[in-house]
């Protein structure tokens, strides 16, 4: 690289180079707001709980087995087993991009390197600033894309966790349902 020889060139490059310093800072300091994680949705275990109380003095142990073989009837019958193991959505991993602004930054530097780059000798510096400023419009507009994208498939994890959450809660209803009808039919009360 050769060095300005004349006051006009020495101007020119410093400006270019603190526009290009401005401009590859731009991506750090953007007027966006940032973006909170959103809060990962708790799945509440589903009320399967049944009282049975026994209206026919059944022994201890016969409650018992009551219990035991009411419950494996309505898993049968329903489909639904409130003992076995899941993943619920709050232990999921949530894989996220970047951090806003990185395309602003990324662009505003290829772009200043591009432009000094293509430029003449006696106007690097400008080639700079303008290489420098229309990257970061560029790598901009691709920031503002992809906070759309990431808003997007936020709702998405969000709707799709509230439709397992109301999915689990009727197919617990069912299991209730079953467990209360078959207790009741062995001479329980069950609430």
């Amino acid at each position: 690289m050769q060095l300005p020889s004349s006051p006009r060139m020495w101007r020119t490059a410093a400006l270019g180079a603190l526009c290009f310093s401005l401009a590859a800072l731009s991506g750090c300091a953007t007027l966006q707001p940032q973006s909170q994680p959103e809060p990962v949705a708790y799945v509440r275990p589903p009320n399967t709980t049944v009282y049975a109380y026994p209206m026919h003095n059944q022994s201890p142990a016969q409650q018992r087995r009551d219990r035991y073989q009411c419950t494996v009837w309505a898993v049968h019958q329903t489909g639904f087993d409130p003992s076995a193991p899941g993943v619920p959505i709050y232990d999921r991993v949530a894989v996220q991009g970047p951090p806003p602004g990185t395309d602003t930054a990324i662009g505003a530097v290829a772009g200043a390197l591009f432009g000094a780059a293509i430029s003449n000798p006696w106007d690097q510096g400008e080639g700079a600033m303008f290489g420098a400023v229309t990257g970061a419009m560029i790598g901009n507009a691709a920031d503002q894309a992809n906070a759309q994208t990431n808003a997007e498939n936020a709702s998405a994890v969000q709707a799709a966790a509230q439709a397992q959450q109301r999915a689990l809660d009727h197919r617990a209803r069912n299991f209730r349902q079953a467990v209360s009808a078959c207790l009741q039919a062995r001479g329980y009360s069950v609430r």
